[in-house]
């Protein structure tokens, strides 16, 4: 387990039409990834941003 998985838990996860999936950025709390995901999903009219929390650190809670 990596301590990067229990200090940034949130993840930006952009989706393309397609299903593939691309990570943006990890957060420390789901409002911070929250505010990015929306900041980025204001530049278009479809949602492609979503947050997720880590697998990992899930299992540590």
């Amino acid at each position: 387990m990596s301590d990067t998985n229990a200090v940034l838990p949130w993840l930006v996860i952009r989706q393309d039409d397609n299903g593939n999936r691309y990570r943006v950025g990890r957060y420390a709390t789901k409002t911070e990834a929250q505010e990015v995901a929306d900041r980025l999903d204001s530049r278009t009219e479809e949602r492609l941003y979503v947050v997720e929390r880590t697998e990992a650190s899930r299992r540590v809670r």
